[in-house]
């Protein structure tokens, strides 16, 4: 059984069959459940009189519509609530576990999943929700589905998938100062562009992968989805084994021992055959920002933004569209331009991590005055931590406060949106039109980003501060 990825292996050992030129019966071992895609999917099965077949491998949590303050009220904007609402019900209704609002086990399902170890090494996991590639840095292959397939999921534990192309991205050199994980990921979507990836399966390697601590990895699985990637994976290693060891829901005593033994087994052969291999070197990488209108459209931090003319002709028109929309000018330099909002948080950097890198550089400092920042962790069990550690205390010395955990502002779907006009320096994974709220301008960027625009009150490179 040579020449196999780690993505193969995977497929194969979740195989349940093979349709004869058609796609493959996946048995799928976590569905994670969130309010916004599963209230067709639990109508549904209601209407069909089906039952969910292994309520144990199904967990719920709201996280899209929940507001970030006062969640100890009820939910001020009706359609939130009622989603929220809807959820508990069917959960109820359907015996499956629900972290609900106000629960300590609630947070971003994409961080609560694998710091619990809901997520573990060798599972195929899924979620109404393109992010779900984050948990793919356990070793997982974990892809995000449609309601329909949330459905087919919840009634027979499996999906009818079309297996995915497989690609190995390899990172080459060693980072600079300032420059971390975010940074990586949005060199690579600018490379590979927003579609570079589309129809494959990526795993991750290389030495810059192997020194990367989880949080980071988490981050750059996550923006998998973002050059079009159907799952974004890492071989589980030490650093792997260390970070799940002794959380809930992993093994422990002799299964443990015995768990690790099989997940040493994940990983792809050395003479495995990817359908596409690419190396990108980041010995050269500098904090990265985007300046358009998807996560493509990125460049170093004091660069200036590209003209139509240095471009394919066919991706002129949408980007001058794009620019329009941000009010920026091709040619532009965009370090030091004012920015009204900042936010540190989402599924792709709202982990303990964060929030010390953010710390440490605002430290001694003083949030600009011009600037709202919005801090929300992932979880309860990282706000805990921001306390414990006391990041919470440098965080208020600085004039900053600390929101309740959940989406927040990653989506304009809760209370936490940046009016149209404004510009917010963002740590999240999307700049879309209207995506922080209707007409907000995204600038995506790192923590280390985020911090040194908040106490400047513009556009900084945090180099400046370290």
């Amino acid at each position: 059984m040579s020449k196999r990825t780690l993505i193969d292996k995977l497929w194969e050992s979740h195989t349940v069959h093979q349709l004869p030129q058609g796609p493959t019966q996946v048995y799928i071992d976590r569905l994670y459940c969130h309010e916004v895609t599963s209230p067709q999917a639990f109508e549904g099965l209601r209407k069909r009189g089906v039952k969910v077949l292994r309520p144990e491998r199904v967990v719920c949590m709201p996280d899209h519509n929940i507001p970030t303050a006062n969640q100890d009220q009820p939910i001020r904007d009706a359609v939130s609530a009622r989603q929220v609402e809807a959820l508990a019900r069917n959960a109820a209704e359907f015996g499956l576990s629900h972290f609900g609002m106000g629960d300590r086990r609630n947070g971003i399902i994409h961080v609560v999943g694998p710091e619990t170890a809901l997520t573990l090494p060798g599972m195929t996991v899924v979620c109404g929700d393109s992010h779900t590639s984050t948990h793919g840095a356990l070793g997982a292959l974990a892809f995000g589905i449609g309601t329909s397939e949330v459905e087919m999921v919840l009634a027979t534990q499996c999906i009818l998938q079309a297996k995915p192309k497989t690609m190995r991205i390899c990172f080459t050199g060693q980072l600079a100062k300032g420059v971390g994980p975010k940074d990586i990921a949005l060199y690579m979507i600018q490379q590979m562009g927003t579609g570079g990836a589309t129809g494959y399966a990526v795993e991750y390697a290389g030495e810059v992968i192997r020194q990367m601590s989880m949080e980071g990895r988490f981050t750059l699985c996550n923006l998998s989805i973002e050059m079009g990637a159907r799952a974004g994976i890492i071989a589980p290693d030490e650093t792997t084994f260390a970070y799940l060891k002794g959380r809930e829901h992993a093994p422990c005593g002799v299964d443990w021992n015995r768990a690790v033994s099989e997940w040493k087994k994940l990983y792809s052969e050395s003479d495995a055959e990817f359908d596409r291999e690419v190396t990108l070197d980041i010995s050269h990488l500098t904090p990265m920002v985007t300046y358009g209108t998807n996560p493509g459209m990125g460049m170093g931090i004091a660069e200036r933004i590209p003209t139509a003319g240095s471009l394919a002709s066919t991706g002129s028109q949408s980007f001058l569209k794009s620019l329009e929309y941000m009010g920026f000018q091709e040619g532009q330099r965009l370090l030091g331009m004012p920015v009204d909002y900042v936010f540190l948080g989402s599924c792709t950097n709202g982990r303990i991590e964060d929030f010390r890198a953010f710390a440490s550089l605002v430290k001694g400092h003083r949030k600009a005055d011009t600037v709202t920042a919005w801090l929300v962790p992932g979880s309860w069990a990282v706000y805990e931590q921001i306390c414990e550690e006391g990041i919470e205390s440098i965080l208020r010395e600085a004039g900053f406060e600390l929101r309740q955990p959940g989406c927040s502002a990653c989506l304009a779907m809760n209370d936490d949106k940046v009016p149209a006009g404004k510009y917010v320096v963002s740590t999240t994974n999307r700049n879309f039109e209207g995506r922080q709220g209707p007409g907000a301008r995204t600038l995506l960027a790192s923590p280390l980003v985020a911090a040194a625009t908040a106490i400047t009150g513009c556009l900084t490179d945090p180099r400046e501060f370290l």
